[in-house]
């Protein structure tokens, strides 16, 4: 690469706090810190080579939604090849560009500019011709335009497509390299192309995942909103009805028997408490913006709480020295402790639920434990199914963690979760 590179202090490089004034508001930056990529590293000096694509990709491996993804490509590869600007762009099926995400160009610059652009010259050979472009002045290039009112001059370019199999998903882009070379040379090299690339390679893998555990979340939640309806259609609806129908009955009697009016009407509340609390824990299982300002112990406190008032079995809650956690580590801890609650609840038979959060490390620990008549887990597992498992599953490696699951026939079960932390 370059023989002279700026110093550590002048380089960008990734960091968490970059991360978080780009995602959160001030008030979430705390959170934010711990989801970046790197958080609690070292910050080492300037990588070369190898030791800079490792960086890169260890970046990529986390569990991020997509647009964390792209951002997190676009600000490792402009760090790995020490270029002011960095973007990429993913294709629509119209001429454009579905995504398109930028490093080096502040927020009101990048407003300033205006629409996404369009798949033309340049960006439209990286895409249709799957080649890499590396261009002493992208100026000069007689596929090139001109560029937008307040777009960035750049010169040295390189550009190259993302590929997942045979089909490209990306175009990974680059400009002016942040080192001294001679005039009408372009500053990246073909160390430089050689290891963008390597991470484009992995790039690929990592939105490719990305985009197959947001499309799997999603499944995830349109299971869960059907699941709630019937919940509210067996439980809350039943209820309703019967109250509707006592009601009725105690109508007809207040003329002729009120001693017997009086003691419908007291069922008459009854049943509309029953259905308040049945309503009320259905409600609960929707994910509360209690989490993101109370956080997850207190979360689950106050949803046991309910669950312990709405049925008839005993619903316990520890919370031991479990401390904040990445907010997608959170939501997942909860929504494993809800699956489980409303298996235990609804389907077990138990009389008593123990719900446990303790700290492991730098992550944290959930276990449900209920008497109730439990299963054969081993035949559950060789079918790969059951109330809600494999969902279960899903949301603990979506976030790095793992489940377990231990029952038998009439020995009650405790389901286990374990999460990294950040």
């Amino acid at each position: 690469m370059c023989e002279e590179r700026p110093s550590r202090d002048s380089a960008p490089r990734f960091h968490p706090e970059t991360y978080a004034r780009r995602r959160y508001p001030p008030g979430r930056k705390a959170d934010a810190r711990r989801e970046a990529p790197g958080y609690g590293e070292p910050m080492p000096a300037t990588p070369t080579g190898l030791r800079a694509v490792s960086s890169a990709l260890l970046a990529m491996s986390r569990p991020l939604e997509v647009q964390d993804v792209l951002h997190t490509i676009v600000a490792s590869a402009r760090e790995l090849l020490d270029a002011e600007y960095a973007a990429l762009g993913v294709p629509d099926d119209h001429g454009g560009f579905a995504q398109f995400v930028v490093d080096g160009v502040s927020e009101e610059q990048w407003k300033a500019i205006g629409p996404l652009p369009r798949r033309h010259g340049i960006l439209a050979a990286l895409l249709e011709e799957g080649r890499t472009e590396r261009l002493a002045d992208v100026r000069r290039d007689p596929r090139f335009k001109r560029w937008p009112a307040a777009h960035p001059d750049m010169s040295d370019f390189i550009g190259l497509p993302v590929r997942h199999g045979d089909e490209t998903i990306a175009a990974l882009f680059l400009a002016n390299k942040r080192c001294p070379h001679p005039e009408n040379t372009c500053g990246f090299t073909e160390e430089d192309e050689e290891l963008l690339g390597m991470l484009a390679q992995h790039a690929a893998i990592a939105l490719t995942n990305a985009r197959l555990y947001e499309r799997s979340r999603e499944l995830t939640i349109a299971e869960e909103r059907s699941r709630l309806a019937h919940e509210l259609h067996d439980a809350v609806s039943q209820k309703l009805f019967s109250l509707r129908l006592t009601a009725q009955a105690a109508t007809a009697l207040v003329d002729r028997d009120p001693a017997r009016a009086k003691e419908e009407l007291h069922q008459v509340a009854a049943l509309a408490a029953e259905a308040a609390d049945e309503l009320r824990a259905a409600v609960v299982e929707l994910r509360p913006a209690a989490l993101d300002e109370d956080g997850l112990v207190a979360t689950l406190r106050t949803q046991i709480r309910v669950l312990d008032r709405a049925h008839a079995a005993r619903v316990t809650f520890r919370g031991e020295g479990a401390r904040a956690l990445p907010a997608a580590q959170e939501e997942a801890l909860l929504r494993v402790a809800q699956e489980a609650l409303h298996n235990a609840l609804r389907h077990s038979g138990a009389a008593h639920v123990d719900v446990v959060l303790r700290r492991a490390g730098r992550g944290a620990v959930l276990r449900v434990t209920d008497d109730g008549s439990g299963f054969d887990a081993r035949g559950v597992r060789r079918a790969g199914r059951h109330l809600g498992l494999v969902s279960m599953r899903d949301r603990a490696a979506g976030v790095g963690g793992s489940l377990t699951v231990d029952s038998a026939p009439g020995k009650g079960t405790t389901i286990e979760m374990e999460v990294p932390g950040g």
